[in-house]
C-alpha cells in the first residue's frame, strides 16, 4: 500500500450554519483500494461526499488528494484532478441520449482516441447501454439509469471514484448485480470511496470500512473485521451477516 494515501481527510469538522454535521473527520483511501463509509440516514455520509467534493465549507481541518490540500479548491478544480461522482438517485440528463450523456463524462477530456476506446471499455461493461445509445436517459429503467450514472463517471478515467447510495431504489437482484459491478469496476484499477446504507453487501467487497453516527466516526478497520464486530452486527446487520474468521 502506498505511503501516501490518494485521498485523506484530516480531522475534519463541518457546519450547517450553527448546526455541526461532521466531528473531528479521519479517514483516508488509497490507490487501487475500495472503502466504504456507513451509517444511517442523516449520520453524515452525503455531507462527507460534499466536502471532499468542495461543496461543504471546512470550519477545521484538511482534505488532500495525493498528498495536496484541496480546501480551497472547487468543483470543478477537484473533478479535473482525477475525482468522479455516481451522485444519490443517479441524476443522469434525462432527455440527452445514452450516448450523449456518456459523452458529457468526457468533457475535461482532450485525449479524443483514448476517449473512444474508454466508451468501447464502458459499452463492453454495460452491454445493456450499448443497445439504447439513441434512447433518452428518461427511457431507462432505474438499474439502466444506475448503470448510466456509473458509465458517465467513468468516462472521465477517474483516479478515485465516489459513489453514493448505489443500491438506493433497487431490487434486491439488481443490488447484488450492481456490488458485482462495482468490485469488478474496483479490480480493474480504479479507487472506490462509496457511501452506502446497505453495510453488509457494502462490506461483502470493500477492502476497509468506516462507521458514521451523528457526524462522527466510531469504528473503522478492514471489512472482514467490520462484519464479525458485535456493536456492527447488532446496529447494522441484523446479527445474521457472514461472518468469516481465520
Amino acid at each position: 500500500m502506498a505511503a501516501t494515501p490518494l485521498l485523506r481527510i484530516e480531522n475534519v469538522d463541518v457546519f450547517y450554519g450553527r448546526i455541526q454535521a461532521l466531528y473531528t473527520i479521519n479517514l483516508e483511501v488509497h490507490s487501487g483500494e475500495l472503502v466504504c463509509l456507513l451509517g444511517g440516514n442523516a449520520s453524515g455520509k452525503s455531507t462527507t461526499l460534499k466536502t471532499i467534493l468542495g461543496r461543504c465549507r471546512i470550519t477545521a481541518g484538511t482534505v488532500l488528494l495525493d498528498g495536496q490540500s484541496i480546501n480551497r479548491l472547487s468543483t470543478q478544480a477537484i473533478i479535473s484532478r482525477g475525482v468522479a461522482i455516481v451522485p444519490e438517485n443517479r441524476r443522469i440528463f434525462t432527455r440527452m441520449s445514452v450516448l450523449e450523456n456518456l459523452e458529457m463524462g468526457a468533457y475535461l477530456r482532450k485525449d479524443k482516441p483514448s476517449v473512444a476506446r474508454d466508451l468501447e471499455w464502458i459499452l463492453t461493461l454495460f452491454p445493456r447501454l450499448a443497445d439504447r445509445l439513441d434512447q433518452p436517459g428518461m427511457t431507462l429503467s432505474g438499474g439502466e439509469q444506475q448503470m448510466l450514472a456509473m458509465g458517465r463517471a467513468l468516462m472521465s478515467r477517474p483516479r478515485l471514484l465516489l459513489m453514493d447510495e448505489p443500491s438506493m431504489g433497487l431490487s434486491p437482484l439488481l443490488v447484488e448485480h450492481q456490488f458485482d459491478l462495482i468490485k469488478t469496476i474496483n479490480e480493474q484499477g480504479t479507487a472506490i470511496f462509496m457511501v452506502e446504507q446497505n453495510a453488509a453487501m457494502a462490506l461483502s467487497i470493500a477492502h476497509r470500512g468506516y462507521v458514521l453516527q451523528t457526524g462522527a466516526i466510531v469504528l473503522s478497520g478492514l471489512a472482514a473485521d467490520l462484519l464479525c464486530d458485535p456493536l456492527m452486527q447488532e446496529a447494522y446487520l441484523g446479527g445474521d451477516a457472514a461472518c468469516t474468521t481465520p
